[in-house]
């Protein structure tokens, strides 16, 4: 495929899977705040479980909530489920155009676990389809029918999925597995499970039947899912701009404080929406930022630095950045299919090195991306001199 062609597709597709999500993401939030705000007030009609006032836009809105139906059906009635289903399938496709149609470059990293392509495309799919399962399975059992057991479940089946990512594919390919089975298992929630609730109980109510409550339950503990794990799975999409977080020798752990954090700030908003106030709320943003400070001393620290005595020459760096680098970053590159340098950026001097040296700590040394697919088989005692050499040397 065309290197330009593929970057429109890439830019299309990334911008439509960002106008969806924010439609989701939008609607999830408000519905979740909209449930939570919900009271309890004289006069309201049969069958209403609570109301909320809201103003906005210049004008008053009353909302009351039903918690099984009303008793008659209206004649316009919105559903919110397409902003769903277009976040997963323009996700997908991101995640089939980027890291299966490129999986070598992208997706497998023969230093973790050498793997065909198919291999590993069969592997990422497999996987996305057997979380699912395994997810609503926890959530039919008895474990879900307490929160605090069911989180800790579902916090597991993630840790363990990333556990075994981590130990299959490149670092960006496992942590963008993660989002996809994060995402995969939101999206099955609105097809699976809630729209089609809300189906039967519309059914329900245009045959004169009384809808079974059970069905709203369980469509509100998913929808309540959904809710809390938004904030990480949109770290997971975000961070493969962000090297330092996948490219830890056990960024699994990473995942999970990312989770961690997230659920925490979640929470809050949920809890202070809810009327919380005092103790009830005061202990989750600083429990949250204690875990963000964690996460930001456990990624920052390497135990396998080299000192600053290990630091090597300008003339041993060049030598790593021509072998490993410049077969493709060069105005003559060698490596086939590559006609020009990449982004325009060329290492064939010291000078182009110096300007070009915090995307070489980026993308080489901290987030091991580079090069593609490791193709010229750079190892991590070379990323780790380079590093150095980096620090020592290169202009703030």
């Amino acid at each position: 495929m065309d290197i330009l062609f593929q970057d429109w597709i890439n830019l299309i597709l990334r911008w439509a899977h960002v106008i969806t999500g924010i439609a989701w993401i939008g609607s999830s939030f408000y519905f979740v705040w909209l449930d939570l705000s919900l009271r309890k007030r004289p006069g309201m009609d049969d069958g209403v479980y609570g109301e909320a006032w809201m103003v906005h836009g210049g004008g008053f809105y009353h909302v009351n909530k039903w918690m099984v139906a009303p008793a008659k059906m209206p004649d316009d009635l919105h559903w919110f489920k397409y902003e769903a289903y277009f976040t997963w399938l323009t996700g997908f496709t991101l995640l089939v155009t980027m890291y299966y149609w490129s999986a070598e470059s992208y997706l497998i990293d023969p230093s973790v676990m050498p793997m065909t392509k198919w291999d590993a495309i069969l592997t990422g799919l497999i996987s996305l389809v057997a979380g699912w399962f395994i997810y609503d399975f926890i959530c039919k059992s008895p474990i879900g029918r307490k929160t605090s057991t069911l989180a800790i479940a579902l916090f597991i089946q993630i840790m363990a999925f990333a556990w075994l990512y981590t130990h299959v594919f490149s670092g960006r390919g496992a942590f963008i597995h993660v989002g996809a089975l994060i995402g995969t298992m939101m999206a099955a929630n609105v097809f699976r499970i809630i729209i089609p609730n809300q189906k039967k109980v519309v059914a329900s109510l245009m045959a004169g039947e009384k809808p079974d409550p059970a069905l709203g339950l369980q469509a509100k503990q998913r929808s309540t899912h959904n809710n809390y794990l938004t904030l990480p799975v949109l770290a997971m999409m975000i961070s493969n701009h962000y090297p330092m977080t996948y490219a830890h020798d056990h960024s699994w752990i990473v995942i999970g404080l990312i989770l961690i954090v997230g659920g925490l700030v979640r929470h809050f908003f949920n809890t202070r929406n809810a009327g919380g106030s005092g103790g009830a709320i005061a202990w989750q943003l600083p429990a949250a930022a204690v875990f963000m400070a964690i996460l930001v001393v456990f990624v920052s620290y390497d135990p396998n630095a080299p000192s600053a005595g290990d630091v090597i020459s300008s003339n041993q760096a060049m030598g790593i950045i021509q072998t490993r680098c410049a077969v493709c970053h060069s105005a003559h590159p060698t490596e086939d299919g590559f006609d020009e340098a990449p982004a325009g950026v060329m290492f064939d001097s010291l000078d182009q090195v110096h300007s070009n040296a915090q995307r070489i700590m980026a993308q080489a040394v901290i987030g091991k991306s580079m090069p593609l697919g490791n193709l010229t088989e750079m190892t991590d005692e070379e990323r780790a001199q380079l590093g150095q050499w980096i620090r020592a040397k290169m202009p703030e």
